[in-house]
């Protein structure tokens, strides 16, 4: 017969505690903030296409892109069907995820893409062709971004196509509280997109209220 195995009894001066050993936790540091968006106040829009001129086709792009809020790679998807000068209505194609939808044209636009039309022709296309038939690319509109905006006294680092898109969301967001409407006619998905430029408009509506309060404006 085997020997009962004794196995022995905890006391009070066993000591069970199980220390863990603690990791000292990364130093992520602070998240750095996001760049305020370069964009051109109404006044130096009006200078833009100022510097323009005659220059039928850059109108209607160069119009098309701001009051659309495009990107500039998004000129070249637009397709002639995707404009009805009848209605005022262009069907944008967004890229990256955005959305894309039909709108109403303002006036603006209506006229410069109405001039491109009769310039153009109605065969069937891109909207905005190269000179060999293919979508325009997005190349050639910050060349003309740049020299556009230099020969409109338009500060350097504001001349890039997406300043345009920014400057959209930026100059509706003085115009416009409902960021809903906003978002949509910029194609956001994400409302946190639209937001950065309801921001904008709201430090530029302060820091015209100072400026009116130093001038004595609203003093009794």
């Amino acid at each position: 017969m085997k020997p009962a195995i004794v196995y022995p009894q905890a006391t009070q001066d066993v000591d069970v505690t199980v220390i863990h050993e603690v990791k000292p936790i990364a130093n992520r540091g602070k998240r750095k903030k996001k760049a305020t968006p370069e964009y051109l106040s109404e006044e130096e829009i009006r200078r833009l296409f100022a510097a323009i001129g005659k220059d039928v086709r850059s109108q209607a792009i160069f119009h098309v892109i701001y009051y659309r809020g495009l990107r500039a790679s998004e000129i070249g998807e637009l397709r002639l069907e995707d404009y009805r000068p009848a209605l005022g209505r262009l069907f944008v194609r967004r890229l990256k995820g955005s959305r894309s939808g039909d709108y109403h044209v303002t006036e603006s636009e209506r006229v410069a893409l109405n001039r491109w039309l009769r310039e153009r022709g109605k065969n069937p296309g891109p909207l905005f062709p190269s000179r060999n038939g293919k979508p325009l690319s997005r190349w050639p509109i910050f060349e003309l971004m740049r020299r556009y905006c230099a020969k409109a006294g338009i500060a350097a680092e504001k001349a890039h196509p997406h300043a345009l898109k920014h400057s959209c969301g930026t100059n509706l967001s003085a115009r416009e509280t409902d960021i809903a409407v906003i978002q949509d006619h910029l194609g956001h998905v994400n409302i946190q997109n639209t937001m950065i430029y309801v921001q904008i408009a709201n430090k530029r509506r302060d820091r015209f209220a100072e400026s009116l309060a130093e001038g004595g404006w609203g003093k009794g």
